[in-house]
């Protein structure tokens, strides 16, 4: 007799920037999930008086922190990506502390809860596999990445290529994922009946 499959407790969720990745989140929230954030720890660490604050000023200096008391993003992204040494020292910093709350949010689930995990950089971490049941990938063509990035923030086109650049390709992501969703051309309720299939596999 095949044993039953262990119910699935820990997933792992990621997309490319512009891929749909928050709305799935929102339905899998919707849907019970609990979710954990670590771009929503990220801006907390980073916000005015955030833990990271003091070791962010320390390590680059005051001019990347804004009149409000909080990381000034837009310049702190110029920096990283004009050099991956700086970039590494600000990872260096935010890593640890995401990494604990990040463990702390999910010790919080309600017991038999879905535990979700909303990783932007879940590939390029290298070191959620071992920690997830299943990895959930958002998925869509760079063109449509670009496409919506610009219609959302107003950026060029050259800055959302910029940001896709320094993030995983299609393949390394897909390369990864136990369930994948191409969010390409979906209305939203189409996309929320993928969402609700793959959810009730999940079960």
């Amino acid at each position: 007799m095949t044993p039953a499959r262990q119910p699935v407790r820990r997933v792992g969720l990621t997309g490319g920037i512009g891929s749909g990745k928050s709305t799935v989140c929102r339905i899998l929230r919707d849907l019970g999930a609990w979710i954990v954030d670590t771009d929503a720890i990220a801006h907390r660490l980073t916000a005015p008086g955030g833990r990271a604050i003091p070791a962010i000023a320390a390590q680059f200096g005051a001019e990347v922190i804004a009149g409000n008391g909080a990381m000034d993003r837009a310049r702190m992204r110029e920096r990283v990506f004009a050099d991956p040494a700086q970039r590494r020292a600000l990872e260096a910093i935010l890593h640890p502390m995401i990494g604990e709350d990040t463990r702390a949010e999910a010790a919080a689930a309600p017991e038999g809860a879905i535990v979700v995990f909303d990783v932007p950089l879940l590939v390029e971490s290298g070191r959620w596999r071992d920690q997830v049941d299943r990895i959930l990938v958002v998925d869509c063509p760079v063109e449509t990445q670009i496409a919506r990035v610009m219609q959302r923030n107003g950026w060029t086109a050259d800055a959302v290529q910029r940001i896709i650049d320094q993030q995983a390709s299609r393949a390394q992501r897909l390369a990864v994922a136990d369930d994948v969703i191409v969010n390409d051309g979906l209305e939203l309720e189409e996309l929320a009946a993928e969402v609700r299939r793959i959810w009730s596999g999940w079960l």
